[in-house]
């Protein structure tokens, strides 16, 4: 269920067209608007005010948009790969909440170290890292066989799943600091 929602969020994404700003815009986390709002939530009344709600909600819409063909295939396929063996632990009501609450906690982490940052956030990283997480808790010694195509053959592998979780880490910080590297702060207001 998590990644046909994901899929569809990302069809809504390809059928707003020149539009897609304004809905990441929307429903993306923007630390600096959520850190805005909760200043203002704290200083009116203990809650906060509709601001505040709205802003907290976008840590969760954020999880279901992507940035871009390989940004949703790519989660999505870890998540495949190695969610239903965690779901299958956890069992069919504690993963969605485990997978939710990991993904709201990676989101407070990027507002707590980017507070002013105006880019925004989008995408399932940081509620499959806490999958991936999970995986090499429950499996540390799994192996996942993985198929290698070297040059015109093609091959099956078995491989530690130790090694995607390396492998997955990298990749997120391999295209978190190249984001960073591009410099590019208003990169919504240039589609």
């Amino acid at each position: 269920m998590i990644i046909a929602a994901c899929g569809a969020t990302f069809v809504l994404e390809l059928l707003a067209g020149p539009r897609v700003g304004a809905l990441i815009e929307a429903f993306g986390l923007i630390p600096a608007r959520f850190s805005a709002a909760l200043q203002a939530g704290l200083a009116e009344a203990p809650g906060g005010g509709p601001d505040l709600a709205i802003e907290a909600l976008t840590m969760v819409t954020s999880m279901f948009l992507h940035g871009g063909w390989m940004h949703v295939l790519g989660n999505l396929w870890f998540l495949h790969v190695f969610g239903d063996n965690v779901e299958d632990a956890m069992g069919h009501f504690r993963y969605p909440v485990f997978y939710l609450l990991t993904g709201l906690v990676a989101a407070g982490l990027h507002v707590g170290l980017n507070p002013g940052s105006t880019i925004p956030t989008v995408g399932a990283s940081g509620a499959i890292s806490g999958i991936m997480g999970a995986y090499f808790v429950l499996y540390p010694r799994a192996r996942v066989v993985t198929l290698v195509p070297i040059v015109f053959y093609i091959t099956f592998i078995t491989i530690p799943a130790v090694f995607f979780l390396g492998y997955w880490f990298l990749i997120q910080f391999l295209s978190g600091g190249a984001e960073l590297a591009s410099g590019d702060r208003n990169w919504i207001r240039n589609q």
